[in-house]
């Protein structure tokens, strides 16, 4: 069950590499961390997300495909001036 979830998000992920997205992630402590960059990336179990330069002092980071499912990491894809959506995993 879990696999086919991992891997139904990853799919999702896919056809969005090169585009745009807004991450908002669990920093712990109460803290909710936002970065924006582009996705680079997919692979079997991470995914990897180049940042936008300006905004931080490192340029990429790796979050897993069960970070999504945990939801301890949003993925929204901005796909123009006020078209986004986020990926998540239902379970239908």
């Amino acid at each position: 069950m879990a696999k086919n979830a991992l891997l139904e998000i990853k799919r999702s992920l896919e056809p969005h590499v090169g585009q745009k997205i807004m991450l908002r992630a669990n920093g712990g402590r109460r803290k909710t961390i936002e970065r924006s960059g582009v996705l680079e990336e997919t692979y079997p179990s991470v995914f990897i997300v180049k940042l936008d330069e300006e905004q931080h002092s490192f340029k990429r980071v790796s979050y897993s495909y069960a970070d999504i499912l945990t939801e301890s990491v949003e993925v929204t894809v901005c796909q123009g001036e006020a078209e986004e959506f986020r990926i998540s995993y239902s379970n239908h």
